[in-house]
């Protein structure tokens, strides 16, 4: 798993934690942490897409694939 998806994922994660506790509080800066986390899920998506065409790209090609970056 490329190493920014991870990231990605992490940030998601603790986004829709902030946004879960804030609305509980009474807060609407809630609403920002779940743009937030849309966000960032989206950008981990991305990365997963983008290594699995990379990777399908290098299968084609006949390359072997290369090492865990």
């Amino acid at each position: 798993m490329p190493r920014l998806a991870v990231y990605a994922l992490v940030v998601c994660a603790l986004a829709v934690a902030a946004a879960v506790i804030s609305f509980m509080q009474g807060s609407w800066l809630g609403v920002v942490w779940v743009l937030l986390a849309g966000l960032s899920s989206n950008m981990a998506w991305f990365y997963l897409r983008r290594a699995k065409v990379q990777r399908d790209a290098q299968r084609a090609a006949g390359r072997p694939e290369a090492s865990a970056s």
